[in-house]
């Protein structure tokens, strides 16, 4: 987790798309072929891809389907870490973006990750604590906090410190504001009361 904007991560991919033999090729102006061709394509399909996952997974050594489960394992938490991290810093957190790893089967998986943090700009000092307080949460709202994540919190707690000693002094401020204002109250009334002694006749 940054304190940061977040640079998007691009991934090239190539993808291939292949006609199998059996499929009907259906004229539009035959709505009969189509509707039967419609019917026919999404079982053929789910027959398919579950055929060629098959050959994968026969093609795979042991070694590679070892490492085929600690990639899924790994893209599976850091997935779960990226989305703790979002949940918890509400609309302060911005898109999660991903590092990503081909795994022995061809598809991506991601390794690493980050969820950027765009700090508000605080216009009381309570507003400033109650930010480094989401900001403290949202980088330790993962059930395994890393390295960074603790340094984010610990920025985020020196910030929560600086607030609360504003909001402080701000409050002593006021104090001896409300103290000045009962010495100068009593004065004036002490003040009054001389003046009205020496009025009275003898």
């Amino acid at each position: 987790m940054n304190i940061s904007s977040v640079n998007p991560y691009d991934i090239n991919t190539n993808y291939a798309i292949r006609l199998s033999e059996d499929k009907v090729l259906v004229s539009r102006d035959d709505p009969l072929l189509k509707s039967i061709a419609e019917e026919k394509e999404p079982k053929e399909e789910s027959a398919q891809t579950q055929k060629v996952e098959g050959m994968q997974k026969e093609k795979l050594s042991m070694d590679e389907e070892r490492m085929l489960n600690q990639l899924q394992a790994r893209d599976s938490e850091v997935k779960a870490h990226e989305a703790a991290h979002k949940a918890a810093g509400g609309g302060m957190t911005g898109a999660a973006s991903y590092t990503y790893q081909r795994g022995p089967d061809g598809k991506m998986y991601a390794i690493g990750g980050e969820v950027s943090i765009s700090i508000p700009q605080a216009s009381t000092p309570e507003e400033a604590l109650k930010n480094a307080r989401t900001i403290a949460a949202a980088a330790m709202a993962p059930a395994n906090p890393s390295p960074q994540d603790f340094a984010v919190a610990s920025s985020a707690r020196l910030m929560e410190i600086k607030a609360q000693q504003e909001i402080a002094q701000k409050e002593q401020q006021k104090q001896e504001g409300i103290a000045s204002y009962k010495d100068a109250m009593s004065e004036q009334n002490s003040s009054k009361e001389e003046e009205a002694m020496l009025d009275i006749p003898a």
